[in-house]
């Protein structure tokens, strides 16, 4: 990913204040961010991601690095647990230039459990109890899907944790693009409307038992398609099994390596 990832053009860390949240789904909330420096964010589209740092103290934002390296990664890990602001990934689910109050970014968060008796984890927790204006930073990290120019056919997997990123990677696509996009979520309730080209053809697959392992049935799905002989480009993100067994399907289907971005946003088993 590293090799062929844009950067991002939005300058160092940004302090945002949550202006709402919705529960959209069984599996899903909205967190829309606002306020802050919000107008200094510049919007790239496609999946867009940063890492949000959540407080969990009144001052525990101030020991946020203002860059993410290496070493002040290092650093920002002694800070004490009491003190450390939690760190997670997420997609830019939309943006909208002309929020109530300026600039809007909404954040879907993918939930399990409830933050009420403690099921759920540090992040699904604040998403289910943060209030308006409570702050946020936010360090942008630019984009992973890079097809090279000119290609039009794509090859899009997830999981529900891929779900936001499906979603602006679909609204940014060229109207003549043309291919197949697979998402796997919990329920039927979870399916969005999303935004996407014609020539796109979006399937929903439900995961219809709630132990097995998620992307499963979407890996399945993935090699049930028939792919054309025309070059494409291929992107998978969700659970390590899932990117890694999408992955080598399309390389045996003779999708070119390099034409194929994969990140395992987590691993079944592990706490995340």
């Amino acid at each position: 990913m590293d090799s062929t990832r844009v950067e991002a053009r939005t300058p160092g860390l940004l302090t945002l204040h949550v202006v709402g949240r919705r529960q959209i789904s069984p599996s899903y909330v909205r967190v829309t961010l606002g306020g802050g420096d919000v107008a200094d964010f510049v919007p790239l589209g496609y999946d867009q991601w940063f890492r949000l740092f959540l407080p969990v103290s009144d001052t525990s934002l101030a020991r946020v690095p203002k860059k993410l390296t290496t070493l002040s990664y290092l650093k920002f890990l002694t800070v004490s647990k009491t003190e450390r602001p939690v760190l997670r990934n997420y997609t830019v689910r939309a943006y909208r230039a002309d929020g109530v109050d300026g600039p809007e970014i909404d954040v879907d968060f993918v939930v399990h459990g409830s933050a009420e008796d403690g099921t759920a984890g540090p992040a699904a927790s604040w998403a289910q109890s943060c209030n308006p204006g409570d702050a946020v930073a936010l360090l942008d990290e630019g984009l992973c899907f890079n097809p090279a120019a000119g290609t039009s056919r794509v090859l899009i997997a997830a999981d529900e944790t891929g779900l936001p990123a499906v979603a602006g990677i679909l609204a940014s696509l060229d109207a003549t693009a043309v291919g197949h996009a697979v998402v796997e979520v919990p329920s039927d309730a979870d399916r969005q409307d999303l935004e996407a080209p014609a020539g796109i053809e979006v399937a929903w697959v439900v995961r219809d038992d709630p132990s097995a392992v998620p992307g499963q049935a979407a890996l399945r799905a993935v090699e049930a398609l028939t792919l054309p002989d025309e070059p494409a480009y291929a992107w998978v993100v969700g659970e390590s099994s899932l990117v890694a067994g999408a992955r080598r399907h399309w390389v045996q289907a003779g999708v070119p390596k390099e034409n194929i971005t994969f990140v395992g946003y987590w691993k079944a088993g592990k706490a995340h």
